[in-house]
């Protein structure tokens, strides 16, 4: 495979935006035969239509996929990077494809948007609304959407305790926040962590919350890829 390489970023220029595609993973709760983000979707594999949506972002510099050692499924296409970095954990891949993207020429002060590889229903206006709240942030920030469901505590599948769902957020992808300063916050946090935006938490950080979509869900669950078809077929009428 072809080792892309950016143009050396000049001191002072402005920071550049590159989207990070976790795809390491194996989707084991979706029930499929081979990684979800592989599975047919509406004519073609779910990825596809993620780095579709992303591929409309005209100010993305880059973006790379990460997958795990060996994997021969990932489609290569014109408008994407794939390195074969991925780890163990989520946050081992993301990490991984940090130090590819500054291997590749990105500077530590660029933005990068880490993004699900399953949220294959991410619109670039989505996109676009986070970068444009987030470009002049100190910190960054990511999609998410209020919490609207009454939240239970469980034990042992009874519920407990009813917690307050007031000041709640769902979190959702993309994450966007400076390279250096992410990939410090994942060394730090450790494997253990489940975004990249708890992992800026844990340095005393605060990510900006930016209003996303109920339609921008993880395809986690076997139903999840009906609802998911028909979300797409209902954009196309």
């Amino acid at each position: 495979m072809a080792h892309f390489r950016m143009a050396a970023h000049p001191p002072n220029a402005p920071a550049r935006l590159h989207a990070l595609i976790p795809a390491a993973g194996t989707g084991s709760r979706a029930g499929t035969a081979q990684p979800k983000q592989y599975e047919p979707l509406a004519g073609r594999a779910l990825v596809l239509h993620t780095l579709e949506a992303l591929g409309g972002v005209s100010r993305l510099a880059s973006i790379l996929v990460v997958v795990s050692s060996g994997d021969s499924l990932m489609p290569r296409g014109a408008g994407w990077q794939v390195a074969a970095c991925g780890g163990d954990t989520r946050a081992a891949s993301v990490g991984n494809g940090l130090a590819e993207l500054q291997a590749r020429g990105a500077g530590e002060d660029d933005w990068v948007l880490v993004h699900d590889a399953a949220r294959c229903l991410v619109t670039p206006a989505q996109v676009d609304r986070l970068i444009d709240e987030c470009l002049a942030d100190e910190v960054g920030g990511l999609l998410a959407v209020p919490l609207a469901d009454t939240l239970k505590a469980a034990q042992d599948g009874r519920a407990t305790q009813t917690l307050p769902r007031e000041g709640k957020w769902l979190a959702q992808t993309p994450q966007m926040f400076r390279l250096g300063v992410l990939r410090r916050a994942l060394a730090q946090a450790g494997a253990g962590v489940t975004d990249e935006a708890s992992a800026i938490e844990a340095l005393g950080l605060r990510p900006r919350l930016v209003a996303g979509s109920a339609q921008n869900f993880k395809v986690t669950w076997p139903e999840d890829f009906a609802l998911a078809q028909a979300v797409l077929e209902s954009r196309k009428r």
